[in-house]
């Protein structure tokens, strides 16, 4: 499985190969929840099949499916799901995306791939990374306001002080490490003496400098979301000194974050998430509004399509689990036509023009139903 960042996104949009295929699915990640993930797959694939007939051969439909089928039976994908699987198939492409999060089931074939659902994902509304930190090691999660699953670090993240510091690691904090329990860690930054305290506030500084400088890299980077600390109350100066990375918020969670479960994280995580997201949908909304107000707006369909080919969306608003069953026909005009959905050359229309506002250098934001300024499925700010 690959992991979702916008670089993934912008090389399913490049894809001019058709048919492309897209499929989403809610996965079970236990027992027995889990067995039912190869049926449901297969049944989505099945789906595609009668799809692709409509304007292809047996022998091509086959020819094109054969990726998705050859993951029915590949343990490596089923034993190790999370709560979202998205896969991507066209000519030259295979992409197979595990999501902590669940999607609604779909299976699509189109002349461009269906991504409306990766950029909700991805976009930094609800979403965020919670950074738990100790003395000794690291724990990173992904969470929004619905969930907060652990993530499994890349090779480049050191998870313990031994593995950040290696040979700079004094003797002494080198044995406490090797010793000292998660659970039970105090702080032995404010106690010791002499030397001994000296060490091990700068390991503890070094630690935490490798730490913040990989976390950036690897994970906020790519996915430009928020970036929360949970740890002892007098380690948040410290990573708040030696951190370089725009995307953590100044209010954390004070707390040894190996002392309370996931679940109990993900309150306190959205209790300081939850203010800035709405401040957010507040802002966007009044935004819109206005611009509406000056001309420069409009939740019309067939106005909005027409300034995207040009250029002229600046933001484009649009509902998560709305589909509109048309296509933009001219790229020129942006002259649109209502179609049905089991044809292969049709996406949905606010995934298309998505895809049209984020190639010509527009934003694009994913919203639930009860957050959109509009009851048309979308919304969009104008450049001009």
């Amino acid at each position: 499985m690959e992991i979702l960042t916008q670089k993934l996104i912008q090389e399913l949009l490049s894809t001019e190969q058709e048919p492309c295929l897209s499929l989403y699915m809610p996965t079970g990640r236990t027992h027995p929840e889990n067995i039912k993930n190869p049926i449901r797959f297969r049944n989505l694939v099945s789906e595609m099949e009668k799809s692709l007939m409509q304007k292809y051969s047996a022998s091509e439909a086959q020819e094109y499916l054969e990726p998705l089928e050859a993951l029915v039976n590949d343990n490596d994908i089923w034993n190790y799901t999370k709560d979202g699987l998205a896969v991507f198939s066209a000519k030259g492409i295979f992409k197979v995306i595990g999501l902590h999060k669940s999607v609604e089931e779909l299976a699509m074939v189109a002349d461009s791939f269906h991504t409306k659902p990766l950029w909700q994902y991805l976009q930094s509304l609800d979403h965020f990374h919670l950074l738990g930190l100790t003395l000794h090691d690291i724990q990173l999660f992904e969470g929004n306001r619905h969930s907060l699953s652990e993530v499994e670090l890349s090779a480049g993240t050191p998870k313990t002080i031994t593995e950040a510091l290696g040979g700079e690691l004094t003797e002494k904090q080198s044995k406490t490490a090797s010793y000292g329990g998660v659970g039970g860690e105090s702080s032995t930054m404010h106690h010791g003496h002499g030397g001994n305290k000296e060490e091990t506030e700068k390991d503890a500084e070094r630690f935490f400098r490798v730490v913040a400088n990989a976390i950036h890299e690897h994970y906020s980077k790519p996915a430009g979301w928020p970036l929360i600390l949970a740890a002892l109350p007098e380690h948040h100066n410290l990573f708040h000194k030696v951190n370089k990375n725009p995307l953590l918020l100044s209010n954390g969670i004070a707390i040894n974050p190996s002392s309370v479960s996931p679940d109990q994280l993900a309150k306190m995580a959205w209790k300081i998430m939850e203010p800035e997201y709405n401040l957010k949908l507040d802002g966007l909304a009044d935004r819109f509004e206005q611009s509406r107000a000056n001309g420069k707006g409009s939740d019309d369909y067939k106005e909005v399509a027409v300034a995207a080919v040009e250029g002229r969306v600046d933001t484009l608003i649009v509902e998560a689990d709305r589909i509109i069953a048309a296509r933009v026909t001219n790229l020129v005009t942006g002259n649109t036509q209502k179609k049905d959905m089991k044809n292969p050359r049709v996406d949905d229309l606010l995934d298309d023009m998505g895809e049209l506002v984020m190639k010509m250098g527009g934003r694009v934001m994913v919203l639930p139903k009860d957050k959109m300024p509009s009851e048309t499925g979308l919304a969009a700010i104008f450049r001009y």
